[in-house]
């Protein structure tokens, strides 16, 4: 008799989880509170795999062998609260993926960056002939990649809450970009515990993997000291990347370049070339470079990738410029961090839009910038108080508009030739938006209608 499989959630992560769980043998139920969209409705549908939207039946949950949680779903939930009273085995979808994965894993996690960086690893691999595909939280789902696909590499973005119901997940190679506060509203504000969860992409590894973490990053600098014991014992190979000049195994910058060097193979570049600019890009293109050597890549090839990287859609996307003023569409800034880092790129005046559901956010940490760099906020949420408690007495202009076109025009009319218009929302987006990207193609739509 099949093991029977209920998974939380019907997104990305829970219909490739039940599409892998199928493949494999189990008796399948999907259950979500929400409204299932279409597109998965349809995916479910037409292999016959059972499912519930709008509700969760928990004596169909609590009958199952075990349970799949979408990274969304939080212990906080009552769902959750049932099941674990009941101690029933539940992981996530990347561990559930992993047992069934014959390829080797590259990971890629971080608060701020590892979209671009896991986009750049693929690109780079890609070009280099390797046989690899790129999902997690970013694409396709690795349950689903797995599902359809035998690949040699596996590129995977992680998030902390895919990390959270890892169990045996081990990949050959980890990336910690950075680690910043950041979810901590589903952490119960203890920034620990969301440090403890990035850390978890390393937990399983062993003396032939690699881990690779950035140096100049405080917390996980100090987290790491604190954690040195535990890596004696259980030892990846540690490589780091830095923007000092000092020469180590990994990646520095000296003389305007970067530079990566591991078993005594050396690669540099000079930053001029690389397709994505900015000290953020820097981190991404150096951690980037560093599985490129350890998977022994050509020079020219990684060269090359470096060069012809597009970047990625709503991370900094330029969309328009309209007399003279420059529209550009952060829309996956969802933190305090990476608006920083949008905020630090900017040599022009900007007209910063922000708002949305703020995590916990420490405005603080991005008030010298704003002070230097902002001649105008435009809000965009429902609750823009702390906004204004931040903010207030630092720019001349700050407006509330609850709709991405009076937003748009706002900026517009605040603005003149030579500005920026910078949509860093430093907010989740979920009040006004289905998603980032939805509230970044309605920017663009209406920075196109100007």
């Amino acid at each position: 008799m099949a093991k029977k499989l209920v998974i939380l959630g019907s997104g990305e992560s829970g219909t490739g989880a039940a599409i892998l769980a199928q493949q494999q043998g189990f008796e399948v139920f999907v259950s979500d509170k929400g409204k299932i969209r279409d597109s998965y409705k349809h995916e479910l549908s037409s292999r016959g795999i059972a499912f519930e939207e709008g509700k969760h039946s928990m004596d169909i949950i609590l009958a199952a062998d075990e349970i799949i949680k979408s990274p969304g779903i939080q212990e906080k939930y009552d769902v959750m609260k049932q099941i674990r009273a009941a101690n029933k085995i539940v992981v996530g979808e990347i561990e559930f993926a992993w047992r069934y994965c014959k390829g080797k894993v590259v990971a890629i996690t971080g608060s701020n960056g590892k979209s671009t960086c896991t986009s750049l690893t693929y690109h780079m691999m890609k070009k280099a002939g390797c046989d690899v595909a790129i999902g997690g939280n970013i694409g396709k789902s690795f349950a689903e990649l797995v599902a359809h696909t035998n690949h040699e590499y596996y590129v995977l973005e992680v998030s902390n809450f895919q990390l959270d119901d890892a169990v045996t997940f081990k990949p050959m190679i980890s990336v910690l970009l950075n680690i910043t506060p950041d979810h901590l509203d589903s952490y119960n504000y203890e920034f620990q515990k969301y440090i403890d969860s990035k850390f978890r992409i390393t937990m399983n590894q062993t003396d032939g993997d690699h881990f690779i973490y950035c140096a100049d990053d405080p917390v996980t600098s100090e987290e790491m000291l604190k954690r040195h014991s535990p890596f004696l014992s259980n030892p990846a190979n540690l490589l780091t990347f830095t923007l000092d000049d000092r020469q180590h195994e990994g990646a520095w910058v000296a003389d305007n370049s970067i530079h990566i060097q591991i078993n005594k193979n050396h690669f540099t570049m000079t930053i001029n070339e690389l397709a994505l600019q900015g000290k953020h890009n820097q981190y991404n293109s150096m951690a980037a470079g560093i599985v490129g050597k350890v998977l022994g890549l050509k020079n020219e090839s990684i060269r090359e990738s470096f060069t012809d990287f597009s970047g990625l859609e709503h991370r900094l996307e330029f969309v328009a410029k309209v007399h003279g003023i420059s529209f550009i569409n952060d829309s996956k800034a969802t933190n305090i961090n990476s608006t920083w880092y949008a905020l630090e790129s900017q040599a022009d005046p900007v007209i910063w839009i922000v708002g949305g559901i703020d995590k916990g956010n420490d405005y603080s940490l991005i008030a010298d910038l704003v002070k230097k760099k902002v001649k105008a906020i435009v809000c965009l949420g429902k609750d823009n108080t702390r906004i204004h408690e931040a903010f207030g007495k630092m720019v001349d202009i700050l407006v509330n508009t609850e709709t991405m076109e009076d937003c748009v025009q706002m900026a517009y009319r605040l603005g003149k030739n030579g500005d920026i218009v910078l949509l860093s929302p430093a907010c989740a987006s979920f009040d006004l938006f289905e998603n980032f990207e939805d509230r970044g193609n309605q920017f663009k739509k209406q920075v196109r209608l100007l």
